[in-house]
């Protein structure tokens, strides 16, 4: 389903009674002016249920317009040193360029490269800086942890972070995508090749959103079971627009929705560019998106104009500028970052004299720093701060509109060849030094020197006090748990292991059930058995299991199943031990 601009005149074409209608926008104006956006959002809704009970065909639209969800003044306001963050970011951002670019200068024997982007993590910078600066909580005593599947192609970027944080060395930088002597930095994600340090594996695309899914759905679980007090702790996976058309990444939100995952945030990364081109250069993937999560019972948190856009958008009294930004197409707009202010005048804002009209007073420099919304810190704190504090018994997604490579300049910004940038000459380096103001004089740069502020500087205090706020440093994995299990004693199984009374054989399957039963029987491991049913239960004779041990349904057993009277009846119930799948 690809979402197109759609204009809608029928309606206006078709009005017998332009003053009628002219009052009732002006009834509903004046809630809003006197009342509020809410009171007027309940009379809508109202007036909507009031329509469907007349039977009035009221057909259903899965977007809203091309706009910010969060307005201005419902924006919550960042407590953090905006300047501070701005630096650190800064410096992650140079970090992370710099391991790359200096791993593809090392000119192996087989004349390859080593690999590894730039780009992606550019565009993710203020999103992953609001993200451990003020709302993902390290395990502690007093909380379990929230749980980061970080977007693949960014590890650079966390590594560039954990450099800082003094909880990696120059020299593990120096060894990315070098792992052979234990001693490197895996390409992506992965708690296999570093067991200490990465949560969860999400690459290859699409395994992060629906495993995601499932953690937040077993975090439910174990704290309706009692095994665990999850209720603080969150799942916040981060993926790019691209990956959405992973079967396995829209495979499971509907399982989010009906099972109401509010421990769960989606965060796409809205680049609008895949691996080699635009995600739909031809449509509008933001758009989209929101389509298919809204019908599917998510809360939808779009992000797409930073507060530059703001003032333009309480000037548009003709409303052409919100026109214009739900009509232009996403290859478009990738083109207005990837050449300069006076083509974004004429291409876009000059396509309308109202909207040419709104930015008459801006130089062309003032046109293109207009922000994309995930490159503004306080929109992106904004954003982060209603999906951490979701109350609406849904999981989120958030739709962040970025530029891939941002403040790579010509070397990447908004190029389709950005993704596959990771050799830049001096001048690309010089041009990505002077932007961020790094402190790395000219004799130094071809050395491409990594920064690292001193210990005892506001940026690196700061740092460090943001990660003790939130319990700890983060990702960080435990390798080994703290619980420890009695092993079963043999004989729990007895019956398994005893031949039957007639001395004939018996099936593997029902071998396995008799095993599996016994097991659960048993008082130190049973409770933590979590049989995994994928609806054959019936066909393998194991259907008993439903009555002893229950299914497991976050909402229980609001139906009487039509087979209450049997001994092994189909129940469900909050506390279930069996999953269903």
């Amino acid at each position: 389903m690809s979402a197109q601009p759609q204009h809608f005149l029928g309606a206006a074409s078709n009005d017998a009674d332009p003053q009628e209608t002219q009052e009732w926008l002006d009834a509903l104006s004046a809630v809003i002016d006197r009342e509020g956006a809410e009171r007027a959002h309940f009379l809508i809704e109202e007036m909507l249920e009031h329509a469907r009970q007349h039977n009035i065909d009221l057909p259903f639209s899965a977007t809203t317009g091309y706009v910010n969800t969060i307005s201005p003044e419902q924006e919550a306001r960042c407590p953090g040193n905006i300047q501070i963050e701005k630096r650190l970011r800064a410096y992650m951002r140079w970090n992370a360029m710099a391991m790359v670019v200096r791993a593809n200068r090392l000119n192996p024997a087989d004349g390859g490269d080593l690999g590894g982007h730039i780009g992606s993590f550019a565009s993710l910078a203020s999103m992953l800086g609001a993200g451990f600066n003020h709302f993902w909580h390290a395990e502690s005593e007093n909380h379990g942890g929230d749980c980061l599947y970080i977007q693949g192609h960014s590890a650079p970027g966390v590594y560039a972070r954990a450099f800082l944080e003094g909880r990696l060395t120059e020299e593990q930088l120096d060894n990315f995508r070098q792992e052979v002597d234990g001693h490197g930095l895996s390409s992506y994600p992965h708690p296999k090749l570093m067991p200490n340090f990465w949560q969860f594996p999400t690459v290859s695309m699409g395994l992060g959103p629906l495993m995601a899914i499932y953690q937040a759905r077993f975090l439910k679980y174990l704290h309706a079971r009692g095994i665990a007090n999850t209720e603080n702790r969150k799942v916040w996976a981060f993926m790019g627009d691209g990956e959405m058309d992973e079967p396995e990444s829209l495979g499971a939100i509907a399982l989010a929705a009906r099972e109401g995952l509010d421990n769960l945030v989606f965060v796409v990364n809205c680049n609008l560019q895949r691996l080699d081109g635009p995600v739909r250069g031809n449509g509008k993937i933001i758009q989209e998106l929101e389509g298919e999560f809204r019908g599917s019972g998510w809360n939808v948190i779009k992000l797409i104009w930073g507060k530059g856009w703001d003032e333009l958008l309480a000037r548009d009294k003709s409303g052409k500028l919100k026109q214009l930004m739900l009509e232009t197409l996403d290859g478009d707009y990738q083109a207005m970052k990837a050449n300069d202010g006076a083509y974004v005048r004429k291409h876009f804002f000059g396509k309308y004299p109202e909207t040419a009209k709104l930015v008459a007073h801006m130089t062309d420099e003032e046109i293109f720093e207009l922000r994309r919304g995930g490159h503004e810190p306080e929109k992106v704190y904004a954003a982060f701060h209603a999906a951490h504090h979701n109350t609406t018994g849904q999981p989120t997604v958030l739709l962040v509109k970025t530029v891939k490579g941002y403040g790579m300049g010509k070397a990447g910004e908004g190029k389709n060849t950005v993704h596959q940038t990771k050799k830049l000459t001096d001048d690309d380096i010089k041009y990505i030094r002077d932007r961020f103001n790094i402190p790395v004089p000219d004799s130094e740069l071809p050395k491409i020197p990594y920064y690292k502020p001193a210990d005892d500087t506001p940026e690196m205090r700061y740092l460090h006090e943001r990660r003790q706020a939130l319990g700890g440093y983060l990702p960080s994995r435990r390798a080994k748990a703290d619980e420890s299990f009695k092993t079963p004693d043999l004989s729990t199984f007895q019956a398994v292991l005893d031949p039957t009374a007639e001395g004939r054989e018996i099936s593997t399957t029902q071998a396995y059930v008799r095993f599996l039963t016994q097991l659960l029987r048993d008082k130190d491991i049973g409770p933590r058995v979590v049989p995994i049913l994928v609806d054959e239960a019936r066909t393998f004779g194991m259907e008993g299991l439903f009555r002893q041990i229950g299914i497991y349904n976050p909402k229980g057993q609001l139906y009487t199943p039509v087979d209450k009277d049997q001994v092994m009846y189909y129940r469900e119930d909050k506390a279930g031990q069996i999953l269903q799948e």
